[in-house]
């Protein structure tokens, strides 16, 4: 047990302990007031999220793929769908922040990504160009994942657990916006789903699968219904989006009739916010 001027370290202050296996609840558990507390701070109340590819490449990026004379024609052509897309995302994310800040509130519906590039990055850079604040919900990875430079400072994170990092994704959102990506898209689209169709989410939040040329591509959500293993109601759980514009009027109707003009729920828990602790 390592020492302090002569006395043993307190259980809180012995890294060794914390970083141990024995101390994984302890770290859960951090991963889950941590970031509570600051977005209390911050007057945080709700949020939008972008979901989508981290490969998604910047004007930069697509400008030293295309020099590459290797690269198959194919393989362009899907590198500039992956831009556009990444360009809709940064129009949306700064339609979306202009039109909530101009609410009572300029807290609401705090534009939210994964923190990394690609899509993610380009969800905070449209919240800054706003002139507004974003949020990146960063994961420790071996690769790709390194906090983008247009998050908000004090609305940085870095976690380590990916189911934590999901609980915030999804328990202060108010909608979600699914772009084109891979695995871990795929795994967030159909979480998301999931807790929309069984009702776990208690409260209203608006499902915008955005791309129709890419998801038909990559999910036949018509063929789960016809095969009988989803409803064909669940269908309506969600809608497809092909523009920023669309994508915006969708969603910012969607929270103003919910959540803005005097549309006060009867179920407290649908119109659930972020409930901070008193201040000590």
């Amino acid at each position: 047990m390592p020492e302090q001027n002569g006395r043993p370290v307190k259980a809180y202050k012995n890294l060794d302990f914390l970083n141990s296996g024995d101390a994984r609840i302890i770290r859960i558990i951090s991963e889950y007031m941590e970031p509570m507390q600051r977005f209390c701070q911050e007057g945080i109340m709700d949020t939008i999220v972008f979901f989508g590819s981290s490969r998604a490449p910047s004007e930069e990026q697509l400008k030293l793929v295309l020099e590459d004379k290797s690269i198959s024609e194919s393989k362009r052509e899907m590198l500039l769908k992956l831009h556009r897309y990444r360009n809709d995302a940064v129009e949306l994310a700064r339609l979306l922040t202009k039109w909530s800040m101009a609410l009572d509130h300029e807290k609401r519906f705090v534009i939210c990504s994964g923190g990394g590039p690609g899509i993610m990055e380009a969800a905070n850079e449209g919240a800054m160009l706003a002139g507004g604040k974003s949020i990146g919900l960063n994961i420790s990875l071996p690769m790709e994942q390194v906090p983008n430079a247009h998050i908000s400072n004090e609305l940085n994170f870095e976690f380590h657990y990916f189911f934590m990092r999901k609980f915030w994704f999804v328990y202060p959102a108010k909608a979600l916006i699914i772009f084109p990506g891979g695995f871990g898209t795929l795994d967030e689209v159909f979480e998301i789903l999931t807790l929309v169709q069984t009702n776990k989410l208690q409260k209203y939040t608006a499902v915008i699968i955005y791309g129709t040329d890419y998801w038909k591509q990559i999910i036949n959500f018509d063929k789960l219904a016809e095969w009988g293993v989803i409803r064909e109601s669940d269908l309506d759980l969600f809608r497809f989006s092909d523009s920023p514009e669309e994508a915006f009027q969708h969603v910012s109707k969607y929270l103003e009739k919910h959540y803005i003009i005097g549309n006060e729920p009867s179920n407290p828990l649908i119109n659930r916010n972020l409930k901070c602790p008193p201040i000590a």
